[in-house]
């Protein structure tokens, strides 16, 4: 009989909590703590009854018994297409905030398992404590905590915070010929022109949106979200549009996050955010880190006088100070706190990281396990910023790139392929051994992932935790 299999992929660390994920005539229910658990249901043919071939799939979080939240997703047993549902594509699935917990959850859409991509498809449910004042309850303020250095805390990251939208790139690309998208897309995705090459030129313009959205989008919440989810460490690249881009583009000619040559969130509007943050959490401290790897030379980088003038327009109304990689290194939680020094701005900061063009190049995530198992048997002295990266770059692997965009709608991401995958090897390495060791020595760590989630959120306070003793 024709099924379609689903892996379900959960996390709790919240007292009382259940996760139920369900087929028609199958289910499993999640309620142990601080566990990633992988489980696996088929919609299956002979559950559905006479004729029928489309099954739904679910999951309900619970609290003493009390249905918190439901999502669902109608699943054809025989072609795996999507139908009615509340998770057909990424934007239909933010993080939801409710009682004092936040949910978390993606849901990948399968195809036939082409280029290694999954054959099933993927559900990933976490639900933690709402972290937007861990900071605070970690350390308060006036305890033996907070005199602690805050080079000692581990700081969750979203990987590649700009890139939470299409609004950016949509608006561009409209505008954009054909020879601009390709030059473009080569500069920023280079397996995509495999894709590009493929079609006529009259559909490149209709395709591009489809490859940014599926290679290029690593967060799928609002960056409000992303810090009350817990985040307080972000990487930027600010430059300005590529120029080519710029000559079509109906956009402002200032700084943008870049992706390559692929622009998204506004510089000014990133830091509007983190201070607004700042301004209603007065004992939380954010991490802004600007580096410019891999944005290309026609995208001309933010100068200090023209960063600098943007972050005085976004502090006019504001006390905060801003701290620096050296008050970074040598105060207290406390002293940041005192000074008011809660938003420190670095620039290209000699950090040492776990990341490898080639292990990083990965559908289910070992490489990355043996790179963070091998790196933790003699963890790197000397660097102010360790940066461990969970997330697994897949599209950097040209056969998985064109079997994603060809078959693409807005849930085929390869990146959200891999999210459950990875973080059920990846996460639980962390918060053993292995990550104890990588903490050990002297330096801020930062914990990056795409889709940041509530289990790396609390991976990385658990780690906060012993560091700071």
């Amino acid at each position: 009989m024709p099924s379609k299999g689903v892996k379900c992929y959960a996390y709790i660390a919240a007292p009382n909590v259940e996760i139920e994920f369900s087929v028609p005539k199958q289910s499993v229910t999640q309620r142990d703590q601080k566990r990633f658990t992988i489980d696996h249901l088929e919609v299956d043919a002979k559950n559905l009854g006479p004729f029928k071939l489309t099954g739904r799939f679910s999951f309900k979080v619970r609290r003493n018994g009390q249905d918190l939240t439901e999502q669902w997703i109608d699943i054809n047993c025989l072609t795996g297409a999507l139908g009615d549902g509340t998770m057909n594509n990424m934007d239909q699935t933010p993080s939801i905030f409710v009682e004092d917990l936040v949910i978390t959850y993606g849901f990948y859409d399968a195809g036939p398992g082409q280029a290694g991509l999954p054959r099933q498809h993927q559900c990933y449910v976490t639900v933690t404590r709402n972290n937007q004042d861990w900071m605070r309850e970690l350390a308060p303020p006036g305890s033996p905590q907070a005199d602690k250095p805050f080079h000692r805390l581990v700081l969750p990251c979203p990987h590649d915070v700009g890139m939470n939208s299409m609004q950016t790139s949509l608006a561009i690309i409209q505008r954009a010929g054909t020879g601009t998208i390709k030059e473009i897309m080569g500069q920023s995705l280079p397996g995509a022109l495999a894709v590009l090459n493929k079609v006529a030129d009259t559909a490149v313009g209709h395709i591009a949106p489809d490859i940014v959205r599926a290679l290029a989008i690593t967060q799928k919440d609002t960056l409000d979200t992303m810090l009350k989810i817990g985040a307080r460490y972000f990487e930027f690249r600010p430059a300005k549009c590529h120029r080519l881009m710029q000559r079509v583009s109906p956009l402002e000619d200032t700084l943008y996050f870049q992706h390559g040559a692929i622009p998204g969130m506004l510089y000014k509007e990133f830091l509007t955010g983190v201070v607004g943050f700042l301004k209603e959490r007065r004992d939380e401290i954010v991490v802004v880190q600007n580096r410019w790897d891999g944005v290309p030379g026609d995208c001309p980088r933010g100068t200090d006088e023209e960063m600098r003038a943007v972050l005085d327009e976004v502090l006019r109304d504001s006390d905060l100070q801003v701290g620096n990689l050296d008050d970074m290194q040598r105060m207290s939680i406390q002293d940041l706190r005192n000074e008011r020094k809660r938003l420190i701005i670095t620039r290209d900061v000699n950090q040492v990281s776990n990341y490898d063009d080639a292990a990083s190049a990965t559908l289910n995530g070992d490489t990355i396990v043996a790179k963070l198992t091998e790196m933790s048997r003699d963890p790197p002295k000397g660097h102010p910023i360790v940066l461990l990266q969970c997330q697994a770059t897949s599209t950097n692997i040209r056969d998985v790139i064109v079997a994603s965009v060809m078959d693409s709608d807005v849930s085929t991401s390869p990146l959200l392929a891999t999210k459950g995958i990875c973080d059920a090897k990846i996460l639980p390495l962390l918060s053993g051994e292995t990550g104890k060791n990588l903490v050990r020595e002297e330096g801020l760590v930062v914990l990056m992932n795409d889709f940041i989630d509530g289990g790396t959120v609390d991976v990385a306070i658990s780690l906060c935790r012993d560091r700071l003793g």
